[in-house]
């Protein structure tokens, strides 16, 4: 989606003066309490998604919010669907943008609904009972958050740099800060809109957001709903080297941008049960992983020497002499690693380029780590928690270089 052309109002449920990117065909109905609000789909894609709708919702009226061209409901249909025309094609259609967040609130004061539903590419694969869980999530939150069933290879960015991040600096559980589909009360929309509008005002409608840490500072209620099965959209030739730069280097200006939030002494919601996932038993291919590390070690080995400190440095020292079959990198040492390139990435040590470019081989080691230990046994899982408890663990660490960038210097 695109963002709006008109200003809203951000801080009332007052209805905008004006309403130049949408367009509703169809009269909307007063009991109606909840949008969805949909992304871009194919059309049989976006029919199938129609039907999951009205199977989840019988008996409720609920307004649907497309950019699609509309098909003709039944009579007794229970969804009544709102047209917009977005003013842009979205470069990252596989994520939720600031540009979907700001409409989505937009298009929610327009028709005075009191709660949302941001379902995200791929949605026609949601099962309507759990398109239903998630709306009735919001009765009581302000912000629910999709917690996916994915294999123990997949979202490895998401369990080495996104979950552990959030959980340790914000204290939320929900373990997919990125996640597609999210549920929203109507001031949880209002705070994630008033964020997207400065990211859309300066042209950014492809910038991401991140709600779980919107919801954190506001003192919002948080809750994770089970959310599968699911398909995952896939980014679409984009090399890891871009995508982990675009991905972290969002998340650490977020950090940077809330560090008066998160450097106070916080708490973390309950642990919730782990999941049952399948053992991995067959042996990795590591060897492409680790052949970069090492290239790495020896090629960039100046630059990391400029954002980490000596006891770090010696950790990958140790790394680089290690056989694949026995690579492993620590879990503080991992997360010392993550939180230092965020202080450098607020210090602008190196050029942010060049600085998250740089961090690409590092996150290849981890994975090659974590790939090698679920192969041993360990549940994938099990290592993950463990990961973002060393985060919550060496959280001090980061606020004190974040007060005394130069204490832990050579």
């Amino acid at each position: 989606m695109a963002s709006a052309e008109t200003n809203i109002d951000l801080t009332s449920n007052a209805m905008p003066a004006t309403t130049a990117t949408t367009t509703a065909t169809t009269a909307t109905p007063a009991t109606a309490s909840l949008l969805v609000s949909l992304v871009p789909l194919s059309q049989e894609a976006f029919e199938a998604t129609l039907s999951n709708l009205a199977l989840a919702f019988p008996n409720d009226t609920v307004l649907v919010a497309t950019p699609d061209t509309a098909p003709q409901l039944s009579s007794g249909s229970p969804l009544r669907l709102i047209p917009y025309t977005p003013t842009a094609v979205s470069a990252t259609p596989w994520v939720l943008t600031a540009a979907d967040y700001l409409n989505t609130y937009k298009l929610a004061q327009e028709n005075r609904v009191t709660s949302c539903l941001l379902l995200g590419a791929e949605c026609q694969s949601l099962q309507p009972e759990t398109i239903r869980a998630l709306a009735s999530s919001t009765l009581a939150n302000d912000l629910s958050v999709a917690h996916y069933e994915l294999g123990p290879r997949e979202g490895l960015v998401n369990s080495a740099i996104l979950y552990p991040v959030t959980r340790a600096l914000f204290g939320t559980r929900p373990r997919f800060p990125l996640a597609i589909d999210l549920g929203l009360s109507l001031r949880m929309a209002g705070r994630l809109a008033a964020t997207a509008q400065r990211f859309t005002a300066s042209s950014q409608d492809d910038s991401f957001l991140w709600p779980l840490a919107e919801a954190a500072t506001a003192n919002f209620t948080i809750a994770e709903v089970e959310v599968t099965p699911r398909t995952i959209p896939q980014p679409v030739k984009r090399d890891l080297n871009s995508l982990l730069a675009l991905i972290a280097g969002s998340l650490f200006a977020d950090v940077d941008a809330k560090a008066s939030f998160w450097q106070r002494a916080r708490g973390t919601q309950p642990a919730q049960p782990l999941p049952q996932t399948a053992h991995v038993a067959e042996p990795p291919d590591t060897a492409p992983m680790l052949d970069a590390f090492r290239l790495a070690y020896t090629n960039l080995h100046e630059i990391w020497s400029l954002v980490l400190p000596p006891n770090s440095l010696l950790g990958l020292k140790k790394l680089s002499m290690l056989q694949p079959e026995s690579f492993r990198m620590p879990d503080n040492l991992w997360a010392r690693i993550v939180y230092d390139f965020i202080l450098a990435y607020r210090l602008r040590t190196i050029n942010r380029g060049h600085l998250l470019g740089a961090l690409t081989p590092l996150y290849l080691a981890w994975v090659a780590s974590h790939l090698t230990l679920i192969s041993t046994g360990t549940p994938p899982e099990k290592h993950i928690q463990d990961l973002a408890a060393a985060f919550e663990t060496d959280k001090p660490y980061l606020v004190s270089r974040w007060r005394w960038p130069d204490r832990f210097n050579p």
